[in-house]
């Protein structure tokens, strides 16, 4: 579903039926964290489903505030790859065994 800033997530949900303004991320809130609009506009996670489209991927998101913004709010996203039982450093790319590289891609 498209999300107020524009992007499509799989985890946004928005109920507008006969003037319903229901809103929400599945997946953030699954914590303790409180989900407003504003945390998708800087949200990663549209753009690494985009890059990285691995089953096995499972991604965990909490609501960080960086050290010198005091007001601002950001998502910040984990990942683990569940079948090598590892954490994926770049969620973008993914952990590499699932889905290798291709040779050209390979620094030499």
């Amino acid at each position: 579903m498209r999300t107020p800033a524009g992007s499509e997530c799989k985890y946004f949900y928005g109920d507008y039926y006969r003037g319903r303004q229901q809103e929400e991320c599945r997946l953030l809130n699954t914590s303790a964290a409180h989900w407003t609009r504003d945390l998708c506009r800087t949200c990663p996670i549209p753009s690494i489903t985009r890059a990285n489209a691995c089953e096995f991927m499972v991604l965990r998101a909490e609501v960080t505030r960086p050290v010198m913004a005091v007001f601002q709010r950001r998502v910040q996203v984990k990942a683990f790859c569940e079948k090598t039982q590892q954490e994926v450093a770049e969620a973008h790319i993914g952990c590499g065994e699932c889905h290798p590289l291709p040779s050209v891609f390979e620094v030499k």
